[in-house]
């Protein structure tokens, strides 16, 4: 009951914060600015207290299924998301980046949160290596989707009150630059982990196709941006695909196609 009482609290917390994010971008006041941000931060403390909780009643961490990577994915999302504003001051970032992790918590809430005992499977250190760079991976993508997006608003629409262009695809830039390390850990922990699961590194299981497919749009972006000097339109719609993949291997895949991964649902 505390965990659960604490996740609605965070979710009242991201909700609220949601809305006045969207009041600062509406209105241009500090005051909601303000208000977004201890809101978020307010949530974020009373989420982490509930993944705390979990860890304590379940003796691991929260990674072994649906509900408890939703949680954690929401929780990272909101993590990077805060050290990226404290850094660069982009608070208007918050308007697209906050409802996602509010959505993927808000998500995480309706799910059957009993701690049930891992099946066989799941029994491996692995576990922990290979979800938890996946939080990092997606968290960051995540937000480097958001800055896409302004950037792309601020190039179509012309909208005087968004960051420098310049700066927000230098900064989408950096964030899939440090998530991508993150998503390769993603792979080769999952390939060691399936090797002493199943007897076999690689099955071409759909989860496995698509978070290689993932990586490689990344991969893609990275040696475009480098070897080729791919700025702008074209390199925020890449970051805005390779999020699509993103949000298509962990939930698209778990949900509309079979596999060794579907524990996960």
């Amino acid at each position: 009951m505390l965990e659960a009482n604490l996740l609605r609290y965070a979710v009242l917390g991201y909700a609220f914060s949601t809305v006045a994010y969207f009041l600062f971008v509406s209105f241009r006041k500090e005051a909601p600015g303000r208000i977004a941000t201890f809101l978020l931060l307010l949530g974020f403390v009373l989420h982490t207290l509930s993944l705390g909780s979990r860890i304590i009643s379940s003796g691991r961490l929260p990674f072994a299924n649906l509900y408890e990577s939703m949680t954690s994915f929401g929780w990272g999302i909101v993590l990077i998301y805060l050290v990226i504003e404290y850094l660069y001051h982009l608070k208007v970032l918050g308007a697209i980046v906050v409802p996602i992790g509010f959505l993927a918590t808000l998500y995480a809430l309706s799910m059957n949160k009993e701690v049930a005992p891992l099946m066989p499977a799941l029994q491996s250190n692995w576990l922990l290596a290979h979800v938890g760079v996946a939080v990092a991976a997606y968290g960051a993508f995540t937000v480097s989707f958001g800055v896409a997006l302004l950037y792309l608003l601020k190039e179509y629409f012309k909208i005087k009150q968004l960051p420098e262009a310049e700066k927000l695809d230098d900064l989408t830039y950096k964030l899939i630059a440090f998530g991508f390390p993150f998503m390769t850990l993603v792979l080769i922990t999952g390939a060691v982990w399936a090797e002493q699961a199943w007897g076999t590194y690689w099955s071409w299981d759909p989860k496995e196709t698509w978070s290689l497919i993932t990586l490689l749009i990344y991969a893609g972006y990275l040696h475009a941006r480098l070897i080729w000097r791919w700025k702008g339109r074209t390199a925020a719609w890449l970051a805005v695909i390779g999020f699509m993949a993103v949000l298509f291997t962990y939930l698209g895949v778990s949900f509309l196609l079979s596999g060794l991964h579907s524990y996960a649902r």
